[in-house]
């Protein structure tokens, strides 16, 4: 299976009572198949994992499958501070019938390369063959992947891509060098897509989508298709996202932003806390200039 494309990161509704929202991220997954995704990622940055209990986590996994009825690929993520515990969580989503695994380190002490390196070989191994992406985040991670990392972690045969949100486009393109023909690289919603299709990309895998699907396919087709100038004509009024997403919690503001377009996704995890009014108009503001309100 080859991954191309737009990714959501999906959110994790939750109800009043603080339990995942089936209904609702039910509706969220028909919503941006029929928008025209290429695949969905629960458990992403987005999805607040962080702040889920592995009942949750499972949950979220469960709905998001169940909804997608095999129409696209699901990428779960996987998270953890231990391998002990990773591996147990791929097992599960492999067996829950994910098609790939995003692989993501939490640290709260330092790790050493060889640390990184054997964490996500643990993750490949358990992953029995899926396709797995690697996800690094520098603003996020106290560990980060280095280069020769990444580049040895490319020889493993499922571990097929990697999705870089640091800010460096450089970084991108050294991967792309390193890894050729091994790994390809999803952007993040922190970069200009259009500059990441261009030097290699594959596709993106971004919260932001979760809010303008169907502004980012056209995006990223018109990438595919080799036409800069209307990827960046595009790509232009898109920006005002990201910066709206820099500006406030990305997970509250994309709470907020599908709270707006009908979806009733709940608050942000706490002790993240709700927007303001103000920012829920400014948020509103800018989904109706980009076309999404």
């Amino acid at each position: 299976m080859s991954f191309r494309g737009v990714f959501p990161y999906l959110v994790s509704p939750v109800d009043a009572s603080g339990e995942i929202n089936r209904p609702v991220l039910t509706e969220l997954v028909d919503h941006l198949i029929g928008s025209g995704v290429h695949g969905l990622a629960p458990l992403g940055s987005t999805g607040e994992f962080a702040y889920l209990s592995q009942e949750q986590r499972r949950h979220v996994v469960d709905t998001v499958i169940a909804a997608n009825r095999d129409r696209v690929p699901v990428i779960a993520g996987v998270a953890s501070t231990s391998t002990a515990d990773a591996v147990e969580q791929t097992e599960y989503m492999v067996e829950a019938g994910a098609d790939g695994i995003l692989a993501i380190l939490e640290a709260y002490f330092p790790i050493s390369d060889e640390g990184v390196e054997s964490y996500f070989t643990a993750i490949a191994k358990a992953a029995k063959g899926r396709p797995v992406v690697l996800y690094t985040n520098p603003q996020f991670q106290r560990s980060d992947l280095s280069l020769p990392v990444i580049e040895r972690l490319s020889l493993i045969d499922n571990i097929r891509y990697i999705k870089d949100a640091s800010t460096n486009t450089g970084r991108l393109l050294s991967i792309i060098e390193r890894t050729r023909g091994r790994m390809e690289v999803f952007a993040a919603s922190a970069h200009i897509p259009t500059c990441v299709m261009m030097i290699g990309g594959v596709g993106w895998m971004a919260g932001p989508a979760c809010i303008v699907p169907k502004q980012s396919i056209a995006l990223y087709e018109a990438a595919k298709a080799g036409d800069w100038a209307r990827a960046m004509e595009l790509q232009r009024p898109m920006w005002r996202v990201n910066e709206i997403f820099a500006k406030y919690s990305i997970a509250a503001c994309i709470k907020t932003a599908l709270d707006l377009q009908g979806f009733k996704v709940g608050p942000p995890i706490a002790p993240q806390i709700p927007l303001t009014d103000a920012a829920r108009a400014e948020i509103a503001a800018v989904l109706r200039d980009v076309g999404a309100l």
